[in-house]
């Protein structure tokens, strides 16, 4: 295989494996609501409004991990698509990093997060561009 072919199947691996994140956290947000990350939910009744955004917001991050798959066969052909998305984490990455300047910071799922958002998924567009540039 050349470089090129192995540089794409590494990357198709990697967002494979990432692709996890969105959907695994988006479905459990799905299914469990704010239970998810707010603990046990025999403390008390939450506010409807409450479950309807989160398990909206949810279903967002588990369609944006579907999209996320749906780039990787033939990943150096779908630069507009895996930027589009990628620019949608980044921006939800932004609305993280202003909840850490006002309240502080969250919990360390919610840091890796962060670290994925703002760090790990721009620079898998910059990957990406050199894969379809080299493909």
């Amino acid at each position: 295989m050349s470089r090129g072919g192995l540089e794409r199947r590494a990357l198709q691996g990697i967002v494979a494996v990432l692709a996890l994140v969105p959907l695994s956290a988006g479905l459990q947000g799905v299914i469990e609501g704010p239970a998810a990350t707010l603990g046990d939910p025999a403390a008390g009744p939450r506010p409807v409004d409450l479950d309807s955004h989160y398990r909206y917001l949810s279903g967002l991050l588990l369609g944006l991990g579907l999209v996320f798959l749906s780039c990787i066969p033939g990943i150096e052909r779908k630069g507009t698509r895996f930027r589009l998305a990628a620019a949608v984490v980044l921006v939800g990455g932004l609305g993280r990093a202003l909840s850490l300047a006002l309240h502080g910071a969250p919990t360390w799922p919610h840091l890796v997060g962060l670290t994925l958002e703002l760090a790990v998924v721009p620079a898998l567009a910059v990957w990406q561009a050199r894969v379809a540039r080299s493909g």
